[in-house]
């Protein structure tokens, strides 16, 4: 039986000891400022990105990992005989899963099998992770994938923005684009449903932004034992900090995971992004 390696991009942002312990393989997403491309979470932390976005006069954009960038990782995987399992961002998110899907063409000798996550952060590191403990525990391809498969459809990402503009900008605003215009000091609750940015409620302050988050986890945890979480935050590191000991308290959680929005999600949520992604178990 061929040992399987999973591949995804950074998006996700997995914590390093994870992506070590589990051997997980990770193709940078770029940042583009100005003249400069910058691979995501390589060429620039979260710290040196939003430190540097603060006082920016030229925003910055993203771009999807290019098709020699992915030939080459799975061509090397290949040559150590691996079957290869690339789990991604949401291909309406990102052009990430077109430049995997044509590099794939291009090593036509591997056996590789790709999935849209339909999310992005945590929500899609769940599955990643979900695949690479199954790979660890010397799993075949097909049953990599009918994991990464299950665990897709109980993951999910809830988060608040500090403003649209970011999203809107970079035209990523998918449902919520019916929250533009509407009354200074709204926070508006955020989700990845079927693969885009979407609407989920509105209220007047962060405080109960974030509460009214926590009780959308809990309806939509109902009937699951298992709760992992993990938190996605832009430059807000207390108040992730906060918000996923307040979490721990109101659920049965099996993992929880400290985790940052990387520079090219970071990009289109803005600073001050705040949320959680979860996978659900029964």
């Amino acid at each position: 039986m061929s040992k399987v390696a999973i591949v995804t991009d950074s998006s996700q942002y997995i914590p390093q000891d994870l992506i070590d312990k589990y051997n997980i393989n990770v193709v940078p997403l770029v940042v583009i400022w100005g003249e400069e491309s910058l691979n995501d979470g390589v060429d620039i932390s979260p710290e040196e990105f939003y430190t540097r976005l603060e006082s920016a006069t030229t925003m910055p954009s993203t771009s999807q990992p290019t098709i020699p960038t992915f030939e080459k990782i799975f061509q090397g995987l290949h040559a150590q005989g691996y079957d290869i399992l690339a789990v991604l961002i949401s291909n309406v998110l990102s052009g990430t899963i077109s430049s995997a899907t044509q590099a794939q063409k291009l090593v036509p000798d591997a056996n590789i099998e790709i999935i849209n996550s339909e999310s992005l952060s945590m929500g899609l590191g769940f599955q990643v992770l979900a695949a690479a403990r199954a790979a660890k525990k010397g799993a075949s391809l097909e049953e990599c994938k009918q994991v990464a498969e299950n665990a897709k459809e109980q993951t999910g990402v809830v988060f608040v923005v500090d403003t649209l503009e970011f999203l809107h900008r970079g035209g990523r605003i998918g449902g919520a684009k019916r929250f533009l215009g509407t009354v200074l000091n709204m926070k508006p609750i955020l989700g990845i449903e079927n693969g885009i940015v979407d609407s989920i409620d509105q209220v007047r302050t962060q405080k109960k932004a974030l509460a009214r988050l926590l009780d959308i986890i809990e309806e939509r945890a109902q009937g699951y034992s298992k709760v992992h979480l993990a938190t996605l935050h832009a430059n807000n590191h207390e108040a992730a900090v906060a918000l996923l000991e307040e979490a721990k308290g109101r659920f049965n959680t099996v993992e929880t995971v400290f985790s940052e929005l990387s520079p090219a999600i970071g990009t289109h949520a803005g600073p001050g992004a705040l949320g959680l992604s979860y996978w659900f178990e029964k």
